[in-house]
């Protein structure tokens, strides 16, 4: 019989639509009820890709006695992280301030306030390695519950005061101005360089941090570490098993060192970026694994809608990896004898096998002459592997993720000359202004469905964006939005998306879309010393409003606007966006000189604003000139560029641009002030950058 999460938005929540478990939706009703019947929350956090979540699922919540014992002890509330970040950064902050470290499943019991007083992450069903059972650990909660209330008191409100105080120090400010030699120092030393990346297993792509790298590099010519660290993490990561060297895209990480075996699901917004950084290298490798990837991820991620859906699940007939992992036995079975071995050389595939039970994932160390064959093997192998069962789609569109996708797509499509990913982009970006964007159709019909928190769907969108129209929805699925509030994330990265389309189309309707997104996060996110909080000021308050300015997986919701604003600043001339830029990396400087590793995407930013960025408007006939213009123009690191046929308005670096003697010209400009038109390839290469 299915409970409360039959009619969820979120596929995780589907997953467990069908268990014992009396499983609610994060709502005010959830906490209500265990006020009435005085019983503490259980909070499991999770999302449909998690491998160790679906272990979990499987151990302890669809297992009917572990079940009753919940249901009688608890009342129990399911979260999707990627539905509701608020929720997931609030209390994965308390099970790392708690335990030491965090992930997924995320399991966390709280009083009838939301205050945590317990937290741990995944839980065996018998006790394993020193840990204890589920049921164990549930029935210790429960008995401190009855009996030591005044102890749980206590220790919910300690951890309540270390929760605001972490909010409050992440506003912490100082110069915006990074001193990029130290920044790099301190990332060398974390560098590996036998294996490329930072630190030990499990090892994450870098890929923020990557583009400050790429970013930094003309300003620290003379350091040769900067082009190391870059050149040899990508080589590093694209030849890896994390990378799928059949299907193309990433997987999310490595469980070792050498990027050999990863943790099989692929995310959207892991693929997204790396996509756009691998376009920006301008080096053969980096075009055949932007290419292969963009390909990848509008195969199989991409929606009938025209967007783009979360992840892929490590998992296919209940093991992880089956579907990726290859035996010297089967590459045979495919390929026949000969190519099957040479197949095997080439990918490294051995008898011991380099993951599981004699299987290996595939690695292309050294790409072999024969390219022809390769692809012939690879093609081979793709076709055999569809027959395979496949891993299960999170379906779920998440703007943010989807900016990310458009930003990643437009740059593939403009540097590898691939118009078909920039239209792919404009498809995902008109989806989300579309359904993601409700006051953008109120006006035309009032038809278009979006769901409220009880799961019905509902037509009435005035009460949503009476006051302020561009308030963005976080996630949608089949065409549906979810009634859950967008985070500044999803502001940011939509809004950067939208900045890129911008760009690409000359289309100006893009420019005002995202400055209509940036007005309302600058309106409704905005801290009182020049950041940004995570939620909107208007949002459901939690135990503590979120604010972290550490990127993770995915730019943080600050950096994010950082870059939409330093866009949309060249793009307008308008220095309000400038100004809250800067402001809101000054909140971000701690972070960025202390831990450079989880401040890339700022510190790109940082890299950037320092002397720009460069500012190009790209203004002639349409034909060779121009277009060789333009190429230049793009791949200047972290440069604008507009391109036109005459001087236009409606975006102003546009305005009174005109074309020279007739012919194509470029105006390189800082903070709108320009240089001369130059109508030259030579002359625009030695720009200053």
């Amino acid at each position: 019989m299915a409970n409360r999460l039959a009619s969820a938005t979120s596929p995780y929540l589907l997953q467990h639509a069908q268990n014992p478990v009396d499983w609610w939706e994060w709502s005010p009703e959830a906490f209500e009820e265990a006020r009435r019947r005085d019983l503490p929350v259980l909070l499991s956090v999770g999302y449909a890709a998690c491998h160790w979540c679906h272990v979990m699922a499987h151990e302890s919540f669809e297992d009917e006695t572990t079940a009753a014992y919940m249901n009688e002890h608890f009342v129990n509330i399911k979260v999707d992280r990627e539905e509701r970040p608020d929720v997931d950064a609030v209390y994965m902050a308390a099970t790392t301030a708690m335990t030491g470290s965090g992930g997924w499943p995320m399991t966390v019991v709280l009083d009838h306030d939301g205050n945590p007083f317990f937290a741990g992450t995944y839980f065996p069903d018998m006790p394993r390695h020193g840990q204890p059972a589920f049921t164990q650990v549930l029935q210790a909660l429960s008995e401190a519950w009855t009996r030591r209330r005044s102890e749980i008191g206590a220790v919910a409100e300690n951890v309540r005061q270390h929760l605001a105080a972490v909010s409050g120090a992440a506003g912490s400010a100082g110069d915006w101005q990074v001193d990029v030699d130290a920044v790099v120092e301190t990332l060398a030393g974390e560098f590996d360089p036998m294996a490329g990346g930072f630190g030990g297993a499990p090892k994450f792509p870098p890929s923020m941090v990557l583009e400050f790298l790429r970013r930094a590099a003309g300003a620290l010519g003379a350091d040769s570490r900067v082009s190391h660290m870059l050149s040899r993490t990508v080589a590093a990561m694209a030849g890896g098993g994390i990378y799928d060297q059949v299907g193309g895209g990433f997987a999310r990480y490595a469980v070792d060192r050498g990027w050999v075996v990863p943790h099989f699901e692929k995310m959207l917004y892991d693929n997204a970026q790396l996509i756009g950084l691998y376009a920006r290298l301008g080096t053969e490798l980096g075009d055949r694994v932007a290419r292969e990837s963009a390909d990848w991820m509008i195969r199989e991620l991409g929606t009938a809608e025209g967007g783009f859906a979360s992840a892929l699940d490590a998992d296919s007939e209940g093991v992880e990896g089956k579907f990726y992992v290859w035996s010297p036995g089967e590459l045979v079975a495919v390929l026949g004898a000969e190519d099957g071995a040479w197949a095997a050389e080439v990918f490294e595939v051995t008898e011991a096998g380099t993951f599981e039970e004699g299987a290996s994932t595939l690695q292309l160390r050294h790409r072999p002459e024969d390219t022809e064959r390769l692809e012939s093997v690879k093609a081979r192998l793709l076709a055999a592997r569809a027959e395979r069962v496949r891993p299960a789609r999170d379906d779920k569109v998440v703007a943010a993720w989807n900016g990310l996708a458009i930003s990643g797509l437009v740059d593939a499509g403009l540097l590898l000359g691939e118009r078909r990913y920039v239209d792919e982009a404009v498809a995902a970006a008109e989806l989300l202004w579309r359904v993601h964007v409700p006051s953008s159709r109120y006006a035309d019909e009032g038809t278009d469905p979006v769901r409220n928190s009880a799961g019905d769907v509902s037509t009435d969108l005035h009460t949503l964006t009476e006051e302020h129209p561009a308030r963005l929805l976080r996630v949608s699925r089949d065409g549906v939005a979810g009634a859950h509030a967008g985070v500044l994330e999803d502001y940011g990265c939509v809004a950067a998306g939208f900045l890129a389309l911008t760009q690409a189309t000359g289309d100006s309707t893009w420019l005002d879309r995202a400055t209509a997104l940036l007005d309302t996060a600058l309106t409704h996110f905005r801290a009182e010393d020049g950041g940004f909080y995570d939620t909107a000021d208007d949002a459901e308050a939690l135990v503590t409003r979120p604010r972290d300015p550490s990127d993770n997986a995915s730019p943080s919701g600050i950096s994010a606007m950082v870059h939409a604003l330093v866009t949309a600043h060249a793009l307008t001339g308008e220095g309000r966006y400038r100004t809250a830029a800067e402001e809101a990396l000054a909140a971000t400087s701690n972070l960025m000189t202390k831990a450079p590793r989880f401040a890339g995407w700022s510190l790109a930013a940082a890299a950037t604003m320092a002397d720009g960025p460069l500012e190009i408007a790209v203004v002639g006939p349409p034909g060779p000139d121009r277009d060789a213009l333009e190429a230049v123009a793009r791949r200047k690191p972290g440069a604008v560029v507009v391109v036109a046929d005459e001087a236009r308005d409606d975006i102003p670096l546009l305005s009174s641009r005109t074309p020279v003697d007739g012919k194509a010209a470029a105006y390189v400009c800082r903070g709108f002030v320009c240089e001369r038109p130059v109508t030259s390839v030579g002359d625009l290469a030695k720009t200053h950058t």
